[in-house]
């Protein structure tokens, strides 16, 4: 009998699994309804890698300069011993900085020492109410069997009796707003890092709610580098993690809907390949292209179809798979099936607005 280990070591094809990290976990929120891609990150597959070798190389990431003026920036905010950066926190919290605060830098030692340190240090029981703020401590999450190490920018602990995560970014603040896809990503980020720690505290015997669901988010105002702080509810953000987080636990479930056969070896055949992952379900979207490595073959085998559109479009048209049957509704050619009805009505009632749209007649 295979066990769920040994199938998932034979979908990597011998790989040693790939890590985690807090930005792949919290990509996984993006899609949950993609059997695809949970069972390559559940089987911890090296998704570039795989993309590359079937033609279809990722294409994001940051620039070197992005990551300098990011790199700049956080030192500029963590200046003289995290004095700047707390009177930023305790002003946006609406509460009193309490003193100077204390300043530990965790990110000197090994890995197992650092994570040690960080949970005697977060976990700490102090009756002095003095502010302190951890520098780069080093969380975990257990990933489908696997323990993954997270890395915040920094955790704010003893602030008005609470712990606040901090995210640092570079990305401009300008006339109070900021992009939301950018907020999007850094919420769902750091709704990683606010489970990591809630967990510690839960596994040392304290009140896990000591963590704070209010992200404060600090980025540069109006493209200078006077930081601003703001306050993220990621609340919502924790409920989708955590749903996708069981879901990934159930890895059985998922397998038992993959061919056994199903392989994702990077060194495999690039045929092989391809056949093997149209074999398991996918669910693309446009947002994907943003945060998983295979989005680009997943583009390409969609291409078509009303998926490949965006959601609003893929739930309007519920029933209605392909553009060319999409296309066929519009124009009063097909009749279409009975549970197709309401999606027929409302493209024909698209075309005739349209058409009425070009020969300049009013709608």
């Amino acid at each position: 009998m295979t066990t769920t280990e040994q199938r998932l070591a034979a979908i990597r094809g011998g790989v040693p699994a790939r890590r985690h990290n807090a930005r792949t976990i919290a990509a996984l929120t993006g899609n949950p309804g993609c059997t695809r891609r949970a069972v390559l990150d559940g089987a911890g597959v090296d998704k570039p890698r795989l993309a590359e070798r079937i033609g279809f190389p990722a294409r994001f990431g940051q620039s070197r300069f992005a990551i300098s003026r990011g790199n700049a920036f956080e030192a500029q905010v963590k200046a003289d011993g995290g004095a700047e950066l707390l009177r930023l926190v305790a002003e946006r919290l609406g509460v009193s900085p309490g003193g100077v605060p204390t300043w530990t830098d965790l990110n000197a030692d090994g890995l197992t020492q650092r994570h040690e340190r960080s949970r005697e240090l977060l976990t700490a029981a102090d009756d002095d109410a003095s502010p302190a703020l951890f520098d780069h401590p080093l969380l975990s999450l257990e990933i489908a069997g696997q323990r993954v190490y997270l890395e915040p920018d920094l955790v704010a602990a003893r602030l008005a009796g609470r712990y606040h995560v901090v995210e640092i970014k570079s990305f401009p603040v300008v006339d109070g707003q900021a992009d939301p896809g950018k907020v999007a990503a850094a919420a769902i980020q750091s709704a990683v890092y606010v489970l990591a720690l809630r967990e510690l505290l839960a596994a040392a015997g304290h009140d896990p709610e000591l963590v704070s669901a209010d992200v404060v988010l600090i980025c540069p105002r109006d493209f200078a580098n006077q930081p601003v702080a703001s306050l993220v509810d990621v609340r919502r953000q924790l409920l989708v993690l955590r749903r996708q987080l069981a879901r990934m636990d159930r890895l059985d479930a998922l397998l038992a809907r993959v061919p056994e056969d199903f392989t994702a070896d990077p060194t495999a055949e690039p045929a092989a390949l391809v056949a093997a992952l149209g074999a398991v379900e996918a669910h693309y979207a446009p947002d994907c292209l943003a945060a998983c490595e295979l989005a680009f073959f997943c583009r390409h085998e969609a291409r078509g179809h009303t998926a490949a559109l965006g959601r609003p479009v893929r739930e309007a048209l519920g029933g209605v798979a392909d553009v060319a049957e999409a296309l066929a509704l519009a124009d009063g050619d097909h009749p279409g099936e009975p549970d197709q009805a309401e999606a027929a009505a409302l493209l024909r009632a698209a075309a005739r607005l349209r058409a009425e749209a070009l020969a300049g007649r009013p709608t």
